[in-house]
């Protein structure tokens, strides 16, 4: 893995990190403007900045594979967003920045090794990227505020999204290796979310007996006032028996099913040439469910990331392999102490720091990341 960190002439910092592969290289990169200036001068300077990371290192617009938008005020601000919308694939959440700009944006861009051609499928929502009979599926903004209530709107999204699986001639219980799930004042909506996602999981064949999917479920708003869930995903059609791996780390965490949730911890997925890790939404948990070390931003800090390392060395890698970082803080106060935390111990991983509250009020801080692993294993296509 390369990482990279620059800040440009007109204060916008890049974070990137860049993983070389035997026919696709990945980039996940972050860009953050400064502080204190208008929606429309931070939108054109994210362009700028993003327009010329792609001159500097020869890659092309057209092979993004996913974008999110992190912002402080979505309902004000979506039409504007447009202009740094870089592909099909992009979400648009309300999490405000906590360096205290009014947006930042998250990346992952593909680059073809040796002139290969990437076949890349652009439509409302959505990216569909194939090669080597895998085929990469990102679909987000997926919503349904026409119905009452987060119940109802949860089980209405997961019943389309069903469908436009079918569609590739996949299934949710087959395909689907990652979710984002964002809910709407979420100490009074998350309830119905899970009980919503707890059923149709159950019908989908998705039960503790067999695995669930590596998701998020955190505060988080999009344009649509209505909207009180609002769901990304990630999917794969053509894996083989045995890609698949499911992240437990038992002496650290407790299935998530004992707590009436269904997720997974992480997620690994195995190809000729590397291993890409999807860490959960985790928190300072231990192994019997219990919150640890409560308003202890800077414990919960520690707890949290020992809890990732347990889930990474299961899949055989370690912090040096994540490629980007999520974290949600539920208390701005909390701001300078995790940023602090993070720089003197993990400097070049691109991440992104937002104010977002977790579904239990005594976590104070949740992070996700994403990983990937150089292997080599025959029995496997290349990514």
């Amino acid at each position: 893995m390369q990482f990279g960190k620059f800040v440009n002439r007109i204060g916008t910092e890049i974070s990137y990190s860049r993983f070389e592969g035997k026919e696709v290289n990945e980039y996940n990169l972050t860009i953050t403007t400064a502080p204190g200036k208008k929606l429309g001068d931070q939108i054109v300077e994210i362009r700028e900045s993003f327009e010329g990371f792609l001159t500097q290192y020869k890659l092309q617009r057209k092979n993004i594979l996913f974008q999110r938008i992190f912002a402080s005020d979505i309902s004000n601000q979506a039409e504007e967003l447009k202009a740094i919308s870089f592909c099909s694939a992009v979400s648009y959440v309300q999490q405000p920045p906590l360096n205290d700009a009014k947006i930042l944006t998250w990346i992952m861009l593909l680059q073809d090794v040796n002139s290969n051609p990437i076949n890349q499928k652009e439509g409302e929502n959505e990216v569909v990227f194939t090669h080597n009979g895998y085929s990469h599926g990102f679909h987000t903004q997926m919503s349904c505020p026409q119905q009452g209530d987060s119940y109802l709107q949860t089980k209405a999204i997961l019943k389309d999204y069903i469908s436009w699986l079918k569609k590739g001639n996949q299934s949710l219980a087959g395909n689907c290796l990652r979710t984002w799930i964002y809910v709407r004042d979420i100490d009074n909506n998350y309830r119905g979310m899970v009980k919503a996602r707890n059923e149709v999981f159950a019908i989908e064949g998705l039960t503790p007996s067999t695995h669930f999917i590596a998701s998020t479920g955190i505060e988080g708003q999009s344009a649509s006032i209505s909207a009180l869930v609002t769901i990304d995903a990630y999917s794969i059609g053509g894996l083989e028996t045995g890609q698949i791996n499911y992240l437990e780390a038992l002496e650290n965490l407790n299935p998530t099913h004992e707590y009436g949730v269904a997720f997974e911890r992480g997620t690994a997925i195995d190809y000729g040439d590397r291993r890409h890790i999807f860490i959960s939404g985790t928190a300072s948990i231990d192994c019997k469910g219990n919150i640890l070390y409560l308003n202890d931003v800077g414990k919960q800090t520690e707890r949290v990331l020992d809890n990732i390392n347990a889930l990474l060395h299961q899949a055989e890698a370690d912090m040096g392999d994540v490629n980007s970082m999520i974290v949600y803080l539920r208390d701005r106060a909390d701001t300078l102490f995790v940023e602090n935390y993070l720089v003197e111990n993990f400097p070049n991983i691109p991440t992104i720091l937002v104010l977002a509250p977790v579904c239990r009020s005594g976590w104070l801080i949740e992070i996700e990341c994403t990983a990937i692993k150089a292997i080599v294993n025959p029995r496997f296509r290349n990514f």
